[in-house]
Order: structure tokens, then C-alpha cells, then sequence
């Protein structure tokens, strides 16, 4: 369980490294590959450190969902 954490968080600290060094890219589609990028990082925090992955599967799916629609909308805008 603690390895699996540990894990989890290095993970968490490359993602925020990649999208520091990607904003200051000039890529065309940099918003995109840094909302994927903060879409894992969410998805990473909220089963594995707010223990979301032991929950009902409707909130799972809800919260993938609702992240979803959200950078959906945040794109489009």
C-alpha cells in the first residue's frame, strides 16, 4: 500500500514537472496536453490518497464523468 503511494505521488511530481516545461512551449495544442495532463493528476489524488477507489462505482463514474465534461467545456471555451 505505502510503495503504491509512493509511486502515486512520483507520478504526481513528473505530471506537474511536464506541464511546467510545456507552458512555456509554444506548442499548438498546449492547453490540451496540459488538461490531460492535470485530468490524471485529478483522477490520480481522488482514487489513490482520497481512497475514491473503494467507493461505490456510481461515484467513480460520476467524478470521471463530471472531470470530462468539465475540460470539455473549459476547451471549448
Amino acid at each position: 500500500m505505502k510503495n503504491t503511494l509512493f509511486i502515486t505521488w512520483i507520478f504526481l511530481m513528473l505530471f506537474t514537472l511536464a506541464s511546467a516545461f510545456m507552458a512555456g512551449s509554444n506548442f499548438q495544442y498546449i492547453a490540451l496536453a496540459i488538461l490531460g495532463l492535470a485530468y490524471l493528476k485529478f483522477i490520480a489524488v481522488a482514487f489513490y490518497f482520497m481512497e475514491l477507489k473503494k467507493a461505490n462505482s456510481f461515484w467513480q463514474a460520476s467524478l470521471v464523468l463530471f472531470l470530462l465534461v468539465f475540460i470539455t467545456i473549459i476547451l471549448m471555451v
